[in-house]
Parts: structure tokens; C-alpha cells; sequence
């Protein structure tokens, strides 16, 4: 067994560090081997994980990767904002393939729930953004956090008192269908319809809404393995990401504390997850971005569409800006790299180290949208490998110019590598 896996690390935080959909679905799953706790504290069902076991594929939306290992409970903090249908499918189509989540799954009561009026008012603001378009997936996570700042959101623990779910539901649809019928011209939702379907879902997950955060701390003073799962990216963060363009949770080291309730010197490793290429979904500005048709065969070989949209995603050359803005901000102690075979076809590979922006050289990635569209990426290029390695299990046994590619990001973000993926299998991996 490789020795990360061997050691004993209390508390790990796993994190992306790009746009999101760097790979930490696969991450959190292997790492969830040795983990007595998985936990999700952030985002809600626009993030999707996918794994890999067996040639069997599993996508998840809400429910923490490490589901998937027998032994591990799962926890669902309360920074995430949950939609009833997805999570109530999720469970269904786990437990349909023999995986128990039963007495397992855990919920914060803490937790906003996403509404029918929130997925319509999503999609209403988007469509009358005109060319303003966030690229949102339309999931209701805007709406839901907002009702969340403005301290009129529904949260689980409001399932188990059935008069007080009906006040809030009823004052919360009267305003919501005014917005929806007044300003967008669109139909608005059933008051009654939507507390029967929360009373419905209250009776399936009732069992499932405990204290996590005191959950959590007891299991800490056991000496519990605890993993903590991140949803999208860095740059998706809403105050540190490429705003506008981002989503509406805190996806860097801060909203672990805020999102589950525990403190900051209570994790004990921060390992972050950097894609070998970058890719991105949306709108906004990608300095690296590759022109149309590299973009185009990096996507088929890398298989980039959303896991939960489907949508295609922009792909550009691996950005070392945006890792050690990353690595800063998280604090992060160890790196991994994923999906690197998707490179093996490439004669020659770049390598983004500044930044060049109205005759200037940048030594760190700027935030504001602005600048990003205009600044002129400065690039090191190194030979491909021209080789298969999605069958390499070891680090020496890598072509060398795949080695000098791995220590060449190493040196640049200034952190070590543990782990690189060279496939979408549990297996398809090697433990440096």
C-alpha cells in the first residue's frame, strides 16, 4: 500500500485549484480507502464527481464520494444548499446498484434547500441577462444561497416542524411569484405543491438530519480519519475566483469552516487537486484557452463535458499562475496531478509562467476579469512523450520527458506532488 495511504492523517481537506472538474471525484474516492468520514460542505448539485470502479461510472452530485467505500459515513455539511428530487434520485440509484446509504448518509439542519421558485428564477435571470450571461447551470444554487443572505431560505431542519415549514414556504412563494410573474413574465410555482413535496421528502430523510458539526468534533476526539470533499475550483470561489464568473459558495480552505463548523487548526493536511491541462465551463475570461482545434482533440481525449450538464468545456495549456495563486490562497501542503495521459498525443506541450500585461511582466494572477481578457500568457515549452502511460503504475517507469513535465509544475507551484492519474480507473494511478 503506498504510504500516503499508510500514514495517519487526522483531519484531510481535498480541494481543486483551477475552474473545477479537476478530477477530485477520484481523488477523494482513493483517498477515502483509509477514511472513516467523507464529508461535503460547500456547493450544491451544479458540482458533479465522477468515478470510476471497475469500468462501472458513478456520478455524484450531492452525496460525498467516499459513499462509495463500504466502511465510511458520509456527512453533508451546512454550507451545502440541497435540492430534494436530485439528492432523493441520488439515493435510489446507489442504493439500486448495492451500495447502502442508509444509516451512513448524515445532514446538517443547517443546510438551505433549493426550491421549485429558485431553478425558475435561475433560469428567468440568466435568460434576461442578454449578453451579461454568468453561464450558470441553472440549478437554483444562485437563488438558494441568496435566500440564505437575505435570512429567508428553507433549511432541512425546518422539515421536522410541519406548521412552521408551511409559514415560510407560503411568505417565501407570495414575494417569489410576484418577482416571477411581474418582472419576468413567467409562470410562477403552487404553495401547496411544493409543502407536500417537502413533507414528502421530510418523511424519506428525517433520519438522516443530525448535529453534523457536533457530529464531526466527537469523532475528531476519537482520532477518526475524516475527509473533507470540495466541490468546483478555486477560481469558481465568490470572493476569490474570476468574479462574475464564479459560483455562489466559498470553494477555497474558508468554507470548510464556515460550511461544516469546525476550526481551521483542526485539519491537518490541505491537498490540492491541479488538472495537467486547464479546463473551464462558462463564460469568462481563460488567458490559456487553446485555439479551436487542439481545444477540440484535447476535449475527445479527455472526455471534458460536464458531469452534470453535459456541456462542453474550454480547455488551454496547463496555467502555472493560477496554481500558485491557488496553493497560496488554500495553504495547500501536497498536490495532484490528474488526467496527465491526456496528453500523450501532444508533440509538444506549454507551460503558462507569467503573465504579460500592457507591456508589463506579471508575476502573480489577477482576479479581475478585465485584465485577465487583455494580459498575453508567457509560455515554456517542453517535448511531449508520445507514449501511452495509462498503464504505468510507477513513477520511474514514466517516459522522461513525462517526468521532467511532473518536476517542471513541481517546481513552479513550489509544493510536492503525491499522487499523479493517468486514468479514470481506481487503479489507473501512481503514488510518488
Amino acid at each position: 500500500m503506498p504510504v500516503l495511504l499508510k500514514e495517519s492523517i487526522g483531519v484531510q481537506l481535498v480541494l481543486g485549484c483551477q475552474w473545477g472538474d479537476e478530477g477530485k471525484g477520484k481523488v477523494v474516492d482513493l483517498l477515502g480507502e483509509t477514511s472513516d468520514l467523507v464529508i461535503r460542505y460547500q456547493g450544491g448539485a451544479n458540482a458533479g464527481h465522477t468515478i470510476k470502479i471497475k469500468g462501472e461510472q458513478f456520478i455524484l452530485h450531492l452525496i460525498p464520494s467516499g459513499i462509495l467505500r463500504s466502511h465510511t459515513q458520509c456527512i453533508i455539511g451546512n454550507g451545502v444548499v440541497i435540492h430534494p428530487e436530485t439528492l432523493l434520485k441520488e439515493i435510489s440509484e446507489l442504493e439500486e446498484k448495492g451500495i447502502r446509504v442508509s444509516g451512513r448518509l448524515f445532514i446538517s439542519p443547517n443546510a438551505h434547500l433549493i426550491l421549485p421558485y429558485h431553478l425558475l428564477l435561475d433560469k428567468a435571470f440568466e435568460g434576461f441577462s442578454g449578453n451579461q450571461k454568468i453561464g450558470t447551470t441553472g440549478r437554483g444554487i444562485g437563488p438558494a444561497y441568496a435566500d440564505k443572505i437575505s435570512r429567508i431560505g428553507i433549511r432541512m431542519g425546518d422539515l421536522l416542524d410541519s406548521n412552521h415549514l408551511k409559514e415560510k414556504v407560503c411568505g417565501n412563494v407570495k414575494v417569489k411569484n410576484l418577482i416571477l410573474e411581474k418582472i419576468y413574465k413567467t409562470e410562477g410555482v403552487n404553495a401547496q405543491k411544493v409543502i407536500d413535496s417537502l413533507l414528502h421528502f421530510g418523511e424519506k430523510i428525517r433520519d438522516c438530519i443530525v448535529d453534523t458539526s457536533w457530529m464531526v468534533d466527537q469523532e475528531i476526539q476519537k482520532g477518526k480519519r475524516i475527509l473533507l470533499e470540495g466541490a468546483q475550483g478555486t477560481l469558481l470561489d465568490i470572493d476569490f475566483g474570476t468574479y462574475p464568473y464564479v459560483t455562489s459558495s466559498n470553494t477555497t480552505v474558508g468554507g470548510v469552516l464556515t460550511g461544516l463548523g469546525i476550526g481551521p487548526r483542526k485539519i491537518d493536511r490541505i491537498v490540492g487537486i491541479l488538472k495537467a491541462y486547464t479546463t473551464r465551463v462558462g463564460n469568462g475570461p481563460f488567458p490559456t484557452e487553446f485555439e479551436a482545434s487542439l481545444g477540440e482533440h484535447v476535449r475527445q481525449m479527455g472526455a471534458e463535458y460536464g458531469a452534470t450538464t453535459g456541456r462542453p468545456r474550454r480547455c488551454g495549456w496547463f496555467d502555472g499562475m493560477i496554481a500558485q495563486y491557488a496553493v497560496r490562497i488554500n495553504d495547500i501542503d501536497m498536490l495532484v496531478i490528474t488526467k496527465l495521459d491526456v496528453l500523450d498525443t501532444l508533440d509538444e506541450i506549454s507551460i503558462c509562467v507569467g503573465y504579460r500585461y500592457k507591456g508589463k511582466q506579471l508575476d502573480y494572477f489577477p482576479t479581475e476579469c478585465h485584465i485577465l481578457e487583455e494580459l498575453e500568457p508567457i509560455y515554456e515549452t517542453l517535448p511531449g512523450w508520445k507514449e501511452q502511460i495509462s498503464n504505468i503504475r510507477d513513477f520511474s517507469d514514466l517516459p522522461k520527458n513525462t517526468q521532467n513535465y511532473i518536476k517542471k509544475i513541481e517546481k513552479i507551484v513550489n509544493r510536492p506532488i503525491g499522487i499523479v492519474s493517468v486514468g479514470a480507473n481506481r487503479d489507473a494511478t501512481i503514488w510518488i
